[in-house]
């Protein structure tokens, strides 16, 4: 397959994560088993990443060993995630991305509002100097 595409449909009750080949479009596979949604390739095109219903972000292998067919792999679960949800996240925008190195930006729900700060100091070499 030169090129596949993938999306995420509730077709079958539950939101469940589907591929096809792009741009001709025949044929269809279901790569999650239990759920998911926001679905996000790795670089290579080889492994396909979404989040599960409970918070997990899941890799799917995927090879296709001919134009004509594609194999996904079985689930399985990286760590759990903990996504922004609420009024600041946008419906149907993905809250993660996947870096071509492998690494993973998500956009993660704040935690205790009572814990400390990080704090950022910029310049401290200059601090040092006056000492």
């Amino acid at each position: 397959m030169r090129s596949l595409r993938h999306w995420e449909s509730n077709e079958s009750g539950p939101f469940e994560i589907y591929v096809r080949p792009f741009p001709s479009g025949s044929g269809k596979w279901q790569v999650s088993t239990a759920g998911g949604t926001s679905p996000q390739w790795r670089a290579d095109g080889r492994e396909l990443y979404y989040v599960a219903p409970d918070g997990r972000l899941m890799a799917v292998a995927i090879s296709t060993p001919d134009p004509q067919t594609l194999e996904p792999g079985t689930p399985v679960p990286l760590f759990q995630t903990r996504l922004a949800t609420g009024a600041g996240v946008v419906p149907g925008m993905s809250q993660y991305v996947v870096a071509p190195d492998g690494t993973f930006l998500m956009n993660v729900a704040v935690g205790d509002p009572s814990a400390s700060p990080i704090t950022v100091v910029v310049n401290w070499q200059a601090a040092l100097k006056k000492e």
